[in-house]
């Protein structure tokens, strides 16, 4: 599966559980650490848990991938699964607005906003 396409895919998975301001951003010129960042926010402690576990069971399900590491979910403040050339975010709304990844990573032309 292409970077992209698994970015989708994590976007989806996200929007299917009602993944609020979901975001794909290639980041391929800008770091070595990966080639796309999903970022998204969920309204509560237990939606972030349940936006990570559904991002997990889609993508074992439809692909059989699995996060090389996850972190930080289980607090569901902010989690972080690790597809290798993908990294999904996900945050409560306090700690998304903090963080505010997109103004580190936008470039003007790199970033996408998913409408599921």
């Amino acid at each position: 599966m292409e970077s992209y396409e698994l970015a989708k895919a994590c976007a989806a998975a996200l929007a299917e559980k009602k993944g609020e301001d979901i975001v794909i951003i290639n980041v391929t010129d800008q770091t070595v650490v990966c080639s796309y960042f999903v970022i998204a926010s969920g309204k509560s402690t237990t939606q972030v848990r349940a936006l990570g576990d559904q991002v997990e069971e889609q993508l074992k399900k439809k692909y059989e991938l699995y996060p090389d590491r996850t972190e930080g979910l289980r607090e569901g403040r902010w989690g972080v699964l690790d597809y290798g050339d993908v990294v999904v975010q996900i945050f409560n709304e306090e700690s998304r607005k903090f963080y505010y990844l997109e103004r580190l990573w936008d470039s003007g032309r790199n970033i996408e906003h998913y409408e599921g």
